[in-house]
This record gives C-alpha cells, sequence and structure tokens, in this order.
C-alpha cells in the first residue's frame, strides 16, 4: 500500500482522561503498513461524509498488530489515512462461538450485530430443520453482508478484531465441531440453567453455544447433539424470540465469562 509521508507530533499521545479515551470512535483498518493505516472505499466514505472527517483528528485505529492512537494525515471521498502513535490497550474477547440456526433474516442480522457488540469471538450460521427452504438457500450470499455487519457493530463497541463469520453448516457439520464446553439452548429442557452448566466449567475454556431457529429445534436435531456429547440448557420458563435467546444467552455467558 502506498501512504502519503507525515511526521507524528509529540502531540499524538494517550489523552490522561479515561472519559476522552472511551469517547474517541474506533476504527479497524482496511490497510495496514508500520506506522501507517487506512480505511478505503464504503468504510471511509462513512467516515467522510457522515463524520465530516478532517485532516488532524484522531481515532483509535485497530490493526493486526493490535490498537493504536491514529491522526489523519489525509482525506479523499473512498480514503482516509492515518498516522500511527501510542499502543492502546484492547480488551481480550474469550473463546465464545455462536452457532445460530437461521432465521428471518432482518431479525437474525439484528441478533448477529447484538452478539458482536456484547463479545462473541465467531458466528457460525446453521441449517435447521425448521429453517425456512429459501432462507437456506440464499443464506450463503448474506456473509458478506454479515461481516460487514460485525465489522461496524465491533467498531461500535470499541472491539479490536469483528468475530469471524463461517460459511452456513448443515446440523451434522455443526454438532461434529470440538470445543471443551458445547452448550444447546433447548427449550425441551426442564433442569438445567445456562447459567448452571457455565459455572461448572472453567473460565478459560473454549465454549459453543447453538441457538435454534423460529420454533425451536426438532427432536431429532436435540437428539443429534446429544448423542454428539452437547449439555442441553434452558434460559428458564418463558419463550424467547430466536433473536431475543440469542442475545440473552450471550449476555448470560460474557457475564458468567467475566
Amino acid at each position: 500500500m502506498h501512504l502519503a509521508p507525515g511526521r507524528l507530533s509529540s502531540a499524538l499521545s494517550l489523552p490522561s482522561s479515561d472519559t476522552q479515551l472511551m469517547t474517541r470512535r474506533r476504527w479497524i483498518a482496511d490497510e495496514f503498513s508500520g506506522n501507517h493505516a487506512a480505511l478505503i472505499g464504503a468504510h471511509a466514505e462513512h467516515l467522510v461524509r457522515v463524520l465530516r472527517a478532517r485532516v488532524g483528528q484522531e481515532f483509535d485505529i485497530a490493526t493486526a498488530t493490535g490498537v493504536r492512537l491514529g491522526r489523519i494525515t489525509k482525506v479523499t471521498d473512498q480514503r482516509v489515512e492515518f498516522e500511527l502513535g501510542d499502543e492502546i490497550a484492547a480488551v481480550e474477547v474469550p473463546n465464545n462461538t455462536l452457532l445460530l440456526a437461521i432465521f428471518k433474516f432482518d431479525r437474525m442480522e439484528w441478533a448477529i450485530e447484538k452478539c458482536t457488540e456484547l463479545g462473541v469471538s465467531r458466528i457460525v450460521p446453521l441449517v435447521a430443520r425448521r429453517t425456512d427452504a429459501h432462507l437456506a438457500a440464499s443464506a450463503a450470499k448474506r456473509v458478506e453482508r454479515w461481516e460487514r455487519i460485525v465489522r461496524q457493530a465491533a467498531e461500535q463497541s470499541r472491539r479490536s478484531t469483528p468475530p469471524e463469520v463461517l460459511l452456513p453448516l448443515t446440523l451434522k457439520k455443526a454438532v461434529a465441531l470440538t470445543a471443551s464446553t458445547r452448550i444447546l439452548l433447548a427449550e425441551a429442557e426442564q433442569q438445567v440453567t445456562l447459567k448452571h452448566v457455565l459455572q461448572a466449567r472453567s473460565p478459560s475454556s473454549d465454549l459453543l453455544l447453538a441457538v435454534g431457529p423460529e420454533g425451536g429445534w426438532a427432536e431429532e436435531e436435540v437428539a443429534l447433539f446429544s448423542q454428539a456429547g452437547w449439555t442441553s440448557a434452558s434460559l428458564g420458563n418463558t419463550i424467547l424470540r430466536a433473536e431475543t435467546a440469542a442475545i440473552a444467552a450471550t449476555a448470560i455467558v460474557l457475564s458468567e465469562l467475566s
């Protein structure tokens, strides 16, 4: 990549106030080399047109090597360039994978956005028995859009990296995924709560959490998870919509891990 040269003045350093640090917007760089980074395309256009970017403004810039303070050195409609300064401590995201059965895309995308803000590290869409056929057929084409959603949500919530979004999996492939703890969120479970399962695991272990589609898991799907060694858990006596269950379960997981 080529970036315009420029010197970083001594003023480019961390503010002494925690409040200032938390109010500074964070961006995940599209390009990065040495002490330079850039946002490009629609990513840059949002900063230019909506937030009125100008040379000299400072933002947190996340790159492959961490988060650093960045000062804008050049602005065009499709490109914003930064010179990078001090490193900024980044919060480590627990290894928490959300397996989300595919349901109506508008509501599913809302769940993806909010679970990203909460702190999932990976999102795996999966095709369940009760997933509408046209949604299952279209899901792979939505992955690029979901990647944009998680990137924007990660920046909004000041994460240094967005969660990985995998291509949709069949249920048989999904149940074969491995982790130290594998939890199936199931309405049929009457005794074991999600919180109970989480309290029995090691806080540092990796976790898979599977959330079903509209209408819940079919009986044979629950049996398939059980045969593969997954633990069923409940969120309680109420019946939640799929997106509500995903967000509530993710919040509980992150609360127990913190």
